[in-house]
């Protein structure tokens, strides 16, 4: 099987073109970092069935981050028959540097000059002839974002294929001083831009987005309106949703089991269904939640918050790439960790790593949408959910303050800012359905068994109350009361917690399963039986305190440090002790 490898610049459109010609859905972002692992894929082209990998998005072949190592590390290891090299056109001059380096790796190559209809727009062309009479290697303009060019492009790498054997790159450091003529003669050949831009709106735009006093502002204010869009949309279509599973509850599912004994109907009704109905019914709002955020993302304006943020940051021992992991938490913990690697120094990492897990990850998310939408009033639940991001954030900068001297870094920050572009559909739906495609992924691994295991708990040993105090489950939960009585949450909160620590998905579904009721009815169980300080204490501490497995299992594997995974766990759940301490005693007093 042939291999080709995609190579560039982080920005560059990579992970564009890879889910064009794919169908895969690799993240898809405008700032660094985003592709922190190898996404392979197999496809037919032309001819030929080829593996076609996906590397991270580097600056230069010859530096130091984990990224970088990776990309070395598999270039100099794994045998690769054509070596396609994205360019981003609107920032070609700069970008050829790789170019120059990937040239001497001994490797056929194409070169794909991305983003073409946006560097037409600036007024910047690419002569693809030139360029490749200058250096003897193929090139083409395409546009990974609307198809544009990548039919030919593709038939030209596999014209290329037929001719290529594979190797494995040589490794010949260039200094930068041996750079320098050669980048200019070939960008004078093949790269024509007016001596100046234009000044663009995003200039403008920028005035605003990048002040130092409106910016926080403006991304406050875009935030909230992306939660408010949330509730407003969603609500009904959560409440269909929550009528059909009803209706195959009574109609369907209860007279087809009616046979079987007792504890099993009970298992499979109240345990598993009433589970996964109910996570199901809050779907719609998780999918208009990343459709929402994949809009804001893909505009380019993210890359702002992080260098309107770099300043605080630098303050705290972090930099803009760190809000920018912290952001990226903001739909799972996992990637974002490994997205440190594009981070050279290792304290810098650490104390990245550290507030990543803060963030409040989509899995979060889903717990904090059914609660809000049961226990607060409409107008309230949208202003509830921007604090939790809120308390987010600061509990994040209040823990690099705390630990930026222990983890000190004088790692400089670079960050190109991309231009705002107008998102396509295409990319829209391909970002929601990888969040839906994760979160359906997750269910079956975790939530299914997650609801399980609470029924057995709730209801055994044999012959107690379901979830009584003689359960297993209650047992449990009455050796933990002392410890979080005072912040609001009882037995039943607390065994929902614990079942958190597994997996935060799984918090709703055990909640179904510990009060025995689904969708709606659990909404309304819930607000019966949580004050509003109770239910806010609750998303607080869930929002806090220690983070699940497969994060923990990841902060582990990135440090390679027993200790430091340790402070990763004791740290956040002191923190949310003490966060929630405050808010339910504080709520109390005010009436809440």
């Amino acid at each position: 099987m042939k291999r080709i490898a995609l190579l560039g610049m982080p920005n560059c459109g990579k992970s564009s073109l890879f889910n064009r010609v794919t169908g895969a859905s690799a993240r898809i972002g405008n700032w660094p970092g985003i592709t922190v692992d190898l996404m392979r894929a197999r496809l037919l082209i032309g001819a030929h069935m080829v593996e076609m990998v996906d590397l991270p998005g580097i600056y230069d072949l010859n530096g130091y981050t984990d990224d970088e190592h990776v990309v070395r590390d598999f270039l100099g290891s794994q045998p690769v028959d054509l070596l396609v090299l994205v360019v981003n056109a609107a920032q070609a001059e700069r970008q050829l540097r790789l170019f120059l380096q990937a040239r001497t790796l001994g490797l056929p190559m194409v070169v794909l000059f991305n983003m073409a209809d946006e560097a037409r727009r600036l007024g910047i062309g690419i002569d693809t002839a030139a360029f490749t009479a200058h250096t003897g290697i193929a090139a083409h303009r395409i546009s990974a974002k609307f198809g544009d060019g990548v039919p030919a492009a593709l038939a030209r790498i596999g014209h290329q294929l037929g001719d290529a054997d594979a190797g494995m790159a040589r490794f010949d450091t260039l200094a930068d001083a041996d750079l320098e003529h050669p980048l200019d003669q070939l960008a004078h050949h093949a790269i024509h831009a007016p001596p100046t831009l234009s000044v663009q709106h995003s200039d403008r735009i920028d005035r605003v987005a990048l002040h130092p006093l409106l910016g926080p502002l403006v991304f406050i204010a875009a935030m909230a309106l992306v939660f408010n869009a949330v509730f407003l949309l969603g609500a009904p279509l959560q409440e269909g949703i929550g009528s059909v599973f009803d209706f195959l509850h009574s109609a369907v599912l209860t007279p087809l089991l009616a046979p079987l004994p007792d504890w099993a109907r009970g298992f499979l009704i109240e345990g598993v269904y009433n589970g996964v109905s109910t996570v199901a019914t809050f779907v719609p709002l998780i999918v208009l939640f990343f459709f929402l955020m994949a809009l804001v993302e893909d505009s380019g304006y993210l890359s702002r918050a992080a260098f309107l943020m770099d300043a605080l940051m630098s303050r705290l021992g972090l930099d803009g790439r760190s809000f920018v992991m912290l952001v990226m938490g903001f739909g799972c913990n996992v990637p974002a960790l490994m997205g440190t690697r594009i981070m050279r120094a290792r304290p810098l990492r650490l104390l990245s790593m550290l507030i990543i897990p803060l963030s409040l990850c989509s899995a979060r998310l889903q717990v904090f949408l059914f609660i809000g939408a049961a226990v607060f009033p409409a107008k309230w639940a949208p202003w509830a959910l921007l604090s939790l991001y809120l308390f987010s954030i600061a509990a994040a900068v209040l823990t690099a303050w705390l630990f930026r001297k222990r983890f000190a870094s004088r790692e400089p920050f670079a960050l190109e800012l991309p231009p705002y572009r107008l998102p396509t559909a295409r990319h829209v739906l391909l970002r929601g359905w990888h969040e839906v495609r994760h979160f359906v992924h997750r269910a079956s691994r975790f939530i299914i068994a997650g609801v399980a295991l609470v029924w057995l708990l709730t209801h055994l040993p044999v012959g107690v109350d379901a979830a009584g105090t003689a359960s297993w489950a209650g047992q449990i939960g009455s050796w933990l009361e002392p410890l979080l009585s005072p912040i609001g949450i009882d037995v039943q909160l607390t065994l929902a917690l614990l079942f958190g620590f597994v997996a935060k998905e799984v918090m709703i579904g055990a909640m179904a399963v510990i009060f025995g009721q689904e969708g709606s009815a659990l909404g309304d169980t819930l607000a019966q039986h949580l004050s509003l300080a109770q239910a806010y204490s609750f998303m607080l501490f869930t929002l806090l305190y220690t983070p699940c497995l497969s994060t923990l299992a990841t902060l582990h594997s990135e440090s390679r440090s027993l200790r430091f995974t340790a402070l990763a766990v004791v740290w956040p759940l002191a923190l949310a002790w003490g966060t929630a301490w405050i808010a339910y005693q504080g709520l109390r007093l005010v009436g809440g």
